[in-house]
């Protein structure tokens, strides 16, 4: 099939055979199909939606267009995937926690879109840390600390990277089978046996509304488990943003704070719930899961030393700025999404995939929905660069933090669980 021909079936609305899928996939690898013919396609699937044959076609397509990891006989490998939030930190804890639990954690990561962050980008604010390791330097970490997290390697699901990078220039990230398509042609690729779904929902959150949020977390494990993986899912609130950091650095170090058995309570809970083991409270509170951290960072070219010294993290000519409440009050709510567009606009997120990020800007929210703050108190800190976007970032702040007369209670960390 030419390229013409999908694009005319696909404005046409007809279903798509699974060689017409295939032949897509296969086009956006080798470059038959061009970048915009293939942002056309996203948009099409994005309006119309995907059937389940169809979903499925397309994951298995993108699973094979690249090869399949593949590792030695041990212990099992498992992953966590999460949907995407503003300060979700987690995979930087979980992942060793699982190591010293005596798992294997083989984790393919991503970097930020819009106005949430990605994990690698977080990674990278340790100097010297190493997000493009290949198979051999992947398998001697994973052999030796038990736990690595990286980014796709050349050879696994090379359509996702282009068509990951592409959804967000169309603005069809939140299409449920681009995005089952995106999260599992990877995990897959990965040959991992177990893996677990932290599906976001909230204001921050691609999908911002429960039954959004459940149907993704429903066909993620029905196409996962239909492909031979043990797979759940939590969903869990992102209305408001996981711990108190929100940047690239300052997650490092709130993460640093938990693995050391400290930090925020709503991160320690999302972390332990994911775990899903009765030891997982016991070893995380110990501080073996940090040592396991530090002995990953090293492994891939980090300087372990950022994970006592943040200094080393944020860099230098990084200033701060305090926003203070302008009334007495309640705080009524603290909006996931104008908090992660106030980081995006200081300079922790990217517009396109190519965009650099500043590691070292962000924020510190110090309070949370429920809480009594006085007028003049400090409810955020913003971290900058040279003054960058620094009025704009203070009035999404302001608005994201609403302080009215009401006593109000936070919603639950956790909405459900699917498996």
């Amino acid at each position: 099939m030419t390229p013409h021909d999908i694009l005319r079936s696909m404005r046409a609305d007809e279903v798509q055979s699974e060689a017409a899928i295939q032949a897509f996939v296969r086009g956006v690898v080798d470059g038959s199909i061009s970048r915009p013919q293939a942002a056309a396609w996203l948009v099409h699937a994005f309006r119309r939606g995907l059937t389940d044959v169809e979903t499925i076609a397309l994951t298995r397509a993108m699973t094979d267009s690249g090869t399949r990891l593949v590792w030695p006989e041990g212990t099992p490998l498992v992953d966590k995937h999460s949907t995407g939030g503003v300060g979700d930190k987690v995979s930087l804890v979980l992942a060793p926690l699982w190591a010293e639990l005596g798992w294997r954690v083989p984790m393919i990561s991503g970097r930020g879109l819009g106005h949430t962050g990605g994990t690698l980008d977080k990674l990278e604010a340790i100097p010297g840390f190493r997000t493009d390791l290949d198979e051999a330097e992947l398998g001697e970490i994973l052999d030796d600390v038990g736990c690595f997290i990286s980014g796709q390697t050349g050879e696994v699901a090379p359509a996702d990277k282009v068509l990951y990078a592409l959804r967000n220039e169309t603005c069809t990230v939140e299409s449920i089978p681009l995005i089952v398509g995106s999260i599992l042609s990877k995990k897959l690729a990965e040959g991992v046996d177990r893996l677990v779904l932290d599906v976001k929902t909230g204001s921050g959150a691609f999908m911002q509304t429960e039954a959004e949020s459940f149907a993704l977390a429903e066909a993620l494990v029905r196409v996962a488990q239909g492909a031979g993986l043990v797979c759940s899912a939590l969903i869990t609130a992102m209305d408001r943003p996981l711990g108190c950091a929100v940047g690239n650095a300052v997650e490092v170090q709130e993460a640093v704070a938990c693995l050391q058995g400290e930090g925020p309570e709503d991160l320690r809970t999302i972390v332990l719930q994911l775990t899903n083991h009765p030891k997982a409270t016991e070893v995380l509170l110990s501080g073996r899961a940090f040592e396991r951290f530090a002995r990953m960072v090293d492994a891939q070219g980090g300087d372990a030393r950022a994970l006592e010294d943040f200094s080393l993290l944020r860099g230098s000519g990084v200033g701060e700025a305090v926003c203070l409440a302008e009334r007495e009050g309640f705080v009524q709510k603290v909006d996931a999404r104008d908090i992660g567009v106030a980081a995006f606009e200081l300079g922790a997120g990217r517009q396109r995939a190519e965009d650099p990020v500043d590691h070292g800007v962000g924020m510190w929210v110090h309070v949370e929905p429920g809480q009594r703050v006085s007028e003049g108190q400090p409810i955020a800190t913003l971290l900058h660069r040279d003054g960058k976007n620094l009025d704009l970032a203070f009035r999404l702040v302001h608005r994201a933090i609403e302080i009215g007369d009401a006593s109000v209670w936070a919603t639950p960390l956790v909405r459900g669980r699917v498996d």
